[in-house]
């Protein structure tokens, strides 16, 4: 047989011609070597280690933000803490029970004061006046009294002379008439007897209407101790007011305390006016006004811990001394009228008292001073309330699936 032709140079060949599929297959096979050798190969490995990463990351992620918010939720049940909290103590202002001018002041601004210590004085010359005059009349009527009593007296033994004259009058008027009817004498000394007699009896019934008059002055009663006679003792009674008065114009301090506001020497008050004011240092507490949901654990007797603004970082610890009950709405002067008109919840607060356990190094505690208050109610979150809960939530989730699922 002849051997094949050469194909020519530039003749068109078969697609599918082994003449042209090996070349092909051989240049892929040269590229394949080709890229092996250029390291396009490698790269694989980083892709699947950063996959790997990804999806460790994707479970992580997930669990590590669970974890924290168990460990949240298990820290955060116990204590029950607020900033809107003020350090309080007992405040009073002090007031005048008598008018009159500032005779001197022997306090100073910010001073501390003893209770009962004396603050200020009034101009005591009107009331020292006064006091004489109730003196002088109780006096008076001390006297009067004793000459009611001797004025009854002295009644008394008229009345038993008009008695005597009045028995004398009767025998004498009985004596004269037997002489009229033996006809010894005239009825003109028979008439005469007889005015005598009447008058006697009239004598009488004047005397004992004075003594009646005199015996009610005396409350019915004339060996009474003077102290118990009304008269006296309303004398008495207006001279222990007049006393009083003098004494309240030195206003003394009414417990120990900070003198505030302190008057000017001069300066004229009014009886029942604010001239000044005292504020207690020692007896000192904290008031924290909690929201109503924040009191659901706390007790009276927990144990609390209060840091106060004016002193960073300092504690002070105290006890829940007792919890208001009602609310800071309740004592505002206009408080809230929720059955007209519409109606907007909101969270009310609730005053907590705090009482401060002292300390020998503390700094100084001031009225007014802004507070963070913790309370330590004891109540802890458990892993059986929080798959409680959840068992509660699933439940209240599930039950209007069954119910439509249970219903024909």
């Amino acid at each position: 047989p002849e051997a094949p032709a050469e194909p020519r140079t530039g003749a068109l060949q078969p697609v599918g011609s082994p003449a042209v599929a090996a070349p092909v297959a051989d240049a892929g096979s040269a590229a394949a070597s080709a890229a092996a050798q250029l390291g396009d190969a490698p790269p694989a490995e980083p892709r699947s280690r950063r996959s790997r990463v990804r999806r460790r990351l994707l479970l992580a992620g997930p669990l590590a933000v669970a974890l924290a918010g168990l460990l949240l939720w298990f820290s955060t049940g116990r204590y029950a803490g607020t900033e809107d909290a003020y350090v309080k103590a007992d405040k009073v202002t002090v007031s005048a029970q008598v008018s009159g001018a500032i005779a001197a002041v022997a306090v100073r601004e910010n001073q501390r004061v003893g209770a009962g210590e004396e603050l200020f004085r009034i101009d005591d010359r009107p009331y020292r006046i006064a006091l004489a005059r109730a003196e002088a009349e109780l006096g008076a009527v001390a006297t009067e009294l004793d000459s009611i009593k001797a004025s009854l007296r002295q009644k008394n033994e008229e009345l038993q002379l008009a008695h005597t004259n009045r028995a004398f009058a009767a025998r004498e008027f009985e004596r004269q008439s037997e002489l009229a009817r033996k006809k010894l004498n005239s009825g003109v000394a028979v008439d005469e007897v007889k005015y005598k007699l009447d008058v006697a009896l009239q004598e009488i019934s004047v005397t004992e209407q004075a003594r009646a008059q005199f015996l009610s002055r005396l409350n019915g009663n004339p060996d009474l101790p003077l102290e118990q006679y009304p008269a006296y003792q309303a004398a008495r009674a207006g001279r222990d007011a007049a006393a009083l008065d003098l004494e309240h114009t030195v206003v003394r301090a009414p417990f120990a305390g900070i003198a505030s506001k302190v008057p000017q020497r001069g300066q004229f008050v009014a009886a029942g006016g604010p001239v000044m004011s005292v504020v207690g240092a020692d007896d000192v507490w904290v008031e924290a006004n909690y929201m109503e949901t924040d009191l659901a654990h706390v007790r009276v007797g927990q144990t609390a811990t209060v840091e106060v603004d004016s002193y960073p970082g300092r504690r002070w610890h105290g006890r829940v001394q007792s919890i208001s009950q009602a609310t800071g709405a309740e004592f505002s002067v206009l408080p809230p009228q929720n059955a007209s008109g519409n109606w907007v919840k909101i969270v009310q607060r609730i005053p907590v008292r705090i009482a401060i356990e002292p300390r020998a190094d503390d700094p100084p505690l001031r009225v007014g001073m802004t507070a963070t208050v913790e309370i330590d109610t004891g109540d802890r979150h458990t892993l059986k309330a929080l798959l409680g809960g959840l068992a509660g939530a699933g439940r209240d989730a599930a039950g209007p699936d069954h119910e439509g699922a249970a219903t024909p």
